[in-house]
């Protein structure tokens, strides 16, 4: 039998699990000798902020979250200045603090979070989709790579430079 998967925007019931899942995925990126998430961001404000201003977003499987992260529309500041060259200028979707359970980690889940990102994308008529990881992020660069992303060049965020991608939707 096929489970239930569905993107929902986050509720503050949900802030202790979703904390719990980026924890992992901050200890995750700390094993895989990766600098991003290791001077205390995200944290539990970020994610507090993160849902009482609808940003927040659950991937659940059955009920159960197995990936958190943000969607912010049209807004960030970060993202006005590039090393390189966005491929659109019209309305986006930007992705930011991706985690997935543990428990369901390897199994594919980011990528149905993704495609759950771009048919929210496609249904709400806007252009594109944006998202930066860190260099050291394999994982994420993998997935982006896999999903048709573009690499725009380099965007300088609170923690450093990181690698900037763009996928056209509409």
């Amino acid at each position: 039998m096929n489970p239930e998967i569905k993107l929902r925007q986050s509720q503050i019931e949900d802030r202790d699990r979703i904390w719990e899942i980026i924890q992992q995925s901050i200890e995750r990126r700390r094993q895989d000798g990766s600098t991003q998430w290791q001077n205390g961001y995200p944290n539990l404000g970020t994610v507090e902020s993160d849902i009482a201003k609808g940003f927040g977003h659950v991937l659940t499987v059955d009920g159960e979250i197995a990936v958190y992260g943000a969607l912010i529309l049209n807004d960030e500041p970060a993202y006005s200045t590039i090393e390189g060259a966005w491929l659109s200028d019209g309305e986006f979707v930007v992705v930011h603090r991706v985690a997935v359970d543990e428990k369901f980690a390897g199994q594919g889940m980011v990528k149905k979070f993704f495609d759950h990102i771009e048919e929210f994308t496609k249904s709400h008529g806007i252009q594109s989709i944006k998202v930066d990881t860190n260099h050291d992020n394999m994982a994420m660069l993998k997935i982006l790579e896999g999903r048709g992303y573009s690499y725009c060049g380099e965007v300088l965020l609170r923690d450093g430079m990181r690698k900037a991608f763009e996928k056209i939707i509409i």
